[in-house]
């Protein structure tokens, strides 16, 4: 095969989608109409990636009795202190004006109350209801209008496209642009930018049971890894506590049953038809999500479960009509996996859901490679230990948009194309070819080991002995992997290819998640280890810092900044003049 390199220039690159890049493309335009935009993506434009499958909504401050400052403080008490203070500010500042340009800009369709208001619907771990919602499809309704607005704008767009290098300047002055795949011919496309944008998401599909869309792979993360920028807590990976449980001979399984299932009132039962919660948590069933899904673990491991292995969801009690109309999108799911979440009850099992942890950047969304930005759920810093419900979707739709400002006013600052190092651009094509040259191998096997490792060893629940041997585990299947060829050579459409490429993707990052996990000695929200139960110091909070360089991966223990509030403190006072109670 050919190591020929097609090439192509662009002011800005995006890599990814959904919610940040879609945004991002959008406000680099709005600033610049000048500036040529690329998006580059695995699938199409609109209709792969995660924001599309957000079901829940999107947390923002507008009701009467609901403040700006409420939402912050649910968020840090939420992340148990470890957000970075100043981005979770940004977030939940910048999400009012968001979903009002979302809405009176771009045309989104949100759900409203009688009096002509957004409706607001409840969503565990927050103090206020304050979840703006289109039903339980508020993500479709969120992409289709920013891809609308995208395409009438002339964006260049190279689907079916995996980006597998980022290039730095030969000179080491910044990013030079990102070796790609073109996943229809198997030829590769190397794109010089000004600017680039890493908006890959995360996702967390190196577990048995998880949610993302099929493509997530942590792609991003791993390629800012390799260049040496930092990950921040990437102990942190959220396990949604319901996906649907079909089985283990569908990729149904493992798909989010929205939280506002529970946030209405529905009710979780082990394999008995007994209600568990509150034994877990004074808040039932609106637990947070590390909670909820560490108490379903728990009865999993005890035996108190379901024909699939898992435990109930039921609604019936709400009135099976009520069910129907409030959550259409998700009564049609169950039924075609035949389930009656109206009015039976319906297997679910915790799902790996999102990473909390990921790049570091800074509140104008730049990295530590001047011209490379980032946005979404590659990084990190926002939600601490354990991301709000609701939270995810206004992440993406925020720092995306300031990540397009960003990046128009870096071009504009006098940005230029910088001639490549070109030793990265060979080492991605050797890593892309390696297993064209390698033996047989059984890469679905491999995969399904490495799903249950880290749901094993790495998962809900963790302790040192089984973090080490993940550690070694991870560290085999990646020998293994590189012993593994491809049966066929044909470069175009070559799914198995990018399965490999997966794989590797998902050790690797596997393997930081794993190192960042050994290295905190305590439990905070997503990230529990039962040879440290306690949480510690709330003062003395310290974040994970990973690093990688040629000795191999790197841990750091960072302080929190306390930039807005301390523990112990609040920014707001309830009538008594006491601080507020967010929901843990």
């Amino acid at each position: 095969m050919s190591r020929e390199i097609d090439t192509l220039r662009t002011d800005i690159l995006i890599i990814g989608s959904g919610g940040a890049g879609l945004m991002a493309a959008l406000h680099a335009l709005q600033a610049d109409p000048e500036l040529d935009v690329t998006i580059a993506v695995k699938g199409l434009i609109g209709k792969c990636g995660c924001t599309r499958m957000v079901q829940g909504g999107y947390n923002v401050a507008l009701a009467p009795g609901d403040s700006v400052e409420r939402h912050f403080m649910d968020t840090i008490v939420g992340g148990k202190w470890l957000p970075r203070q100043d981005l979770a500010w940004k977030l939940v500042e910048k999400a009012v004006e968001r979903i009002h340009e979302l809405e009176n800009e771009l045309g989104c369709f949100f759900d409203r109350n009688p009096d002509g208001s957004l409706h607001q619907k409840a969503f565990a771990g927050q103090s206020f209801d304050r979840t703006v919602h289109k039903g339980d499809l508020t993500g479709i309704e969120i992409v289709n209008r920013l891809m609308e607005q995208v395409w009438a704008r002339g964006v260049n767009k190279l689907e079916e496209h995996r980006a597998i290098e980022l290039v730095p300047a030969r000179d080491g002055s910044g990013i030079a642009g990102v070796l790609l795949i073109d996943m229809r011919t198997g030829r590769y496309r190397y794109v010089e930018a000004k600017a680039v944008l890493l908006a890959s998401g995360g996702g967390p599909t190196m577990y048995l049971y998880h949610t993302p869309s099929g493509d997530k792979a942590c792609d991003g993360m791993g390629m800012a890894l390799r260049r040496g920028l930092p990950l921040r807590d990437m102990e942190m990976v959220q396990f949604h506590p319901t996906g649907l449980l079909a089985g283990t001979d569908t990729r149904m399984t493992g798909t989010v049953l929205e939280e506002g299932l529970r946030g209405a009132g529905g009710y979780l039962l082990n394999g008995d038809g007994e209600r568990f919660m509150t034994r877990y948590h004074a808040h039932g069933e609106r637990a947070t999500r590390d909670i909820v899904s560490r108490a379903i673990y728990a009865e999993m491991r005890d035996g108190n479960t379901t024909p699939n292995g898992g435990v109930y969801i039921e609604m019936a009690h709400l009135g099976p009509d009520s069910v129907r109309q409030r959550f259409k999108g998700m009564v049609e799911r169950c039924a075609d996996c035949g389930f009656d979440l109206a009015g039976g009850r319906v297997e679910v099992v915790p799902t790996a859901h999102y990473m909390m942890g990921g790049v570091e950047f800074e509140l104008d969304c730049a990295t530590a490679l001047p011209g490379l930005f980032a946005a979404g759920e590659d990084c990190g810093g926002v939600h601490g230990a354990n991301r709000l419900g609701g939270n995810g979707v206004a992440n993406s739709t925020v720092f995306g948009g300031i990540a397009g400002e960003s990046m128009a006013a870096f071009v504009k600052a006098g940005a230029s194309w910088k001639e490549a190092d070109r030793n990265v651009i060979e080492s991605g094509l050797d890593r892309a070819e390696r297993p064209f040259a390698a033996g047989g191998g059984d890469l679905s096997d491999l995969r399904e080991r490495l799903w249950r490792l880290m749901w094993d060893k790495v998962g809900i629940l963790r302790d040192r002995t089984g973090l080490a041997e993940a550690m070694t585990g991870l560290g085999d299947l990646r020998a293994e992997l590189h012993e593994t060829g491809l049966a066929d050579g044909d470069r175009s459409f070559n799914l198995t290819w990018h399965d490999w490429m997966n794989l590797e993707s998902q050790i690797d990052i596997g393997t930081v998640i794993a190192s960042a996990a050994l290295g905190r000695e305590d439990s905070r929200g997503a990230h529990y280890r039962e040879d440290f139960p306690e949480t510690g110091s709330l003062e003395e909070t310290r974040f994970t810092r990973v690093t990688q360089s040629e000795a191999g991966l790197a841990l750091d223990m960072v302080p929190v900044d306390f930039s807005v509030v301390a523990p112990g403190q609040s920014l707001i006072e309830d009538e008594a003049g006491a601080p507020p109670t967010a929901a843990e």
